[in-house]
């Protein structure tokens, strides 16, 4: 069997007059000790780190002796070399945090606005990675179009163009990594044209908010009612552009009405700014038919900005912005400043997972699995929590819950911790949190059905147990 053979900083100062054996024992000593070299790791075979140092081979040996015989570790005849158990520190596994004693997971974390990942469909892509690298020619292995893979825009821009009613040309797409960056790149080449404020829903997406005003704009929040955003009082601002997410508000889950969308878009061409569209759960409705994005009615005026974050999985960091084509080229520009552009061969893999029609299929196969577990969270709510009200629950992968006045919400939040059970106080999405009605957010995109009753009573008990009056009689009210 063919022997891995890792490298190995192992720093030999021969000038010192300390002999090379010590230097070595000491330095492969404290490398175990650090945790560089943790637990379980096999280290170079002899002759390999020998040629590395610039030593003999017998050296090395008598250097693994040494160290074996020491309990730091543990050969294995036919395999490699292992730092041994017992003496070595142990180091997290990739991505996972250190935990600690105290450390506790909950059972239930009702996280907005994240989609179960164990339902990625990994041979589907793989499938579609292969398909990518097989025919992929050598230009794919250089430095990318900042702007992206030519085959990926023209995939993405037919898929949007059929299921999303865009009017969205390939040469007016960038490729990038997902909302947070097209925000970015797009405040960039704002401000590059003279903008300095932008409007934004409140309540909204924290995060959002953070990305824009990372790009260096000032934020100005505009309220949002059950018709979605007030455009009434946008008129009465001096921005230069505005953000909002009209087929499925976060985090009320309102839809922008079809007359306030004409008045927006009037808005934009009376001012000759833009209109930044996020198309936030789109592909996930329930309840209602599909709203079409507003690009296709204005593609010079709205900046679409879309991405497989909630569709696939976050991990893959694919995203897109289809632009008015006066914004082309300074998107692009700031896209390569960023980063020299995205990965060319995971976006010619979407591309073959788009062409092959594969998205279509996992998300009709998805859709079914949410909408179960949404009706299993309403269920719950409605049999443990009855005095609130729901809301936002025709689309996306969460619901608002408004609470009642008198409830503490971060008292609340607390005490559903102590039942190790996850959720999220809807203040925090608010411009002025201390003068926002109590709510939460919970997403029932991770939590199982079977699991959803067990997560809501729990819940339901953190509600009591934080001041709830006394139940009072009457139905939910689900809007």
């Amino acid at each position: 069997m063919k022997r891995t053979t890792y490298d190995v900083m192992l720093p030999l100062a021969r000038g010192s007059g300390e002999p090379l054996r010590a230097q070595l024992l000491r330095e492969l000593r404290a490398a175990i000790h650090t945790g560089r070299l943790p637990a379980g790791m096999a280290l170079p075979a002899t002759r390999a780190l020998a040629v590395d140092l610039g030593v003999s081979r017998g050296l090395v040996v008598a250097a693994y002796e040494q160290l074996t015989a020491e309990g730091y570790l543990e050969p294995k005849h036919g395999s490699a070399t292992r730092v041994a158990e017992g003496r070595a520190m142990h180091s997290p596994r990739a991505g996972q945090p250190a935990r600690t004693a105290s450390a506790v997971l909950p059972r239930f974390d009702f996280r907005p606005g994240v989609p179960d990942v164990s339902l990625f469909p990994r041979p589907v892509w793989l499938r579609a990675l292969r398909r990518a690298l097989t025919h992929a020619g050598a230009a794919a292995l250089d430095y990318p179009d900042p702007q992206g893979v030519g085959g990926a825009r023209e995939a993405i821009a037919a898929y949007v163009n059929r299921s999303r009613a865009t009017v969205a040309d390939p040469g007016r797409i960038v490729l990038c990594t997902g909302f947070a960056q097209a925000a970015r790149l797009v405040g960039e080449a704002l401000r590059g044209r003279g903008v300095r404020r932008i409007a934004v829903e409140d309540p909204g997406h924290a995060e959002q908010c953070a990305d824009i005003r990372a790009a260096g704009l000032e934020l100005v929040p505009i309220p949002v009612d059950e018709r979605g955003l007030r455009v009434d009082r946008l008129r009465e601002t001096t921005v230069g552009a505005v953000l909002v997410t009209p087929a499925h508000q976060y985090p009320t889950g309102a839809v922008l009405a079809a007359d306030r969308r004409a008045a927006l878009l009037d808005w934009a061409a009376r001012r000759g700014t833009f209109v930044l569209e996020d198309d936030y759960d789109a592909e996930y409705r329930y309840d209602r038919d599909p709203v079409g994005a507003m690009q296709g009615l204005a593609p010079d005026r709205v900046v679409y900005m879309g991405s497989a974050s909630k569709m696939l999985a976050p991990s893959l960091r694919q995203g897109w912005v289809v632009l008015p084509a006066t914004l082309v080229e300074d998107v692009t520009r700031a896209k390569l400043s960023a980063d020299r552009g995205s990965p060319a061969l995971e976006q010619l893999a979407l591309a073959a997972f788009l062409e092959a029609g594969d998205l279509d299929r996992h998300l009709r196969r998805t859709r079914l699995i949410y909408r179960r577990r949404r009706d299993a969270m309403v269920a719950a709510i409605q049999t443990h929590l009855p005095d609130v009200r729901i809301r936002g629950i025709a689309a996306g992968l969460h619901l608002l819950l408004d609470l009642p006045g008198h409830v503490d919400e971060d008292r609340l939040v607390a005490e559903a911790a102590t039942r190790r059970v996850r959720v999220y106080g809807g203040r925090a999405y608010h411009a002025a949190p201390g003068k926002a009605p109590p709510s939460l957010l919970l997403g029932y995109g991770g939590v199982g059905e079977r699991g959803m009753d067990r997560g809501i009573r729990a819940l339901a008990e953190a509600f009591h147990e934080a001041g709830r009056p006394g139940r009072k009689s009457g139905d939910v009210r689900v809007v």
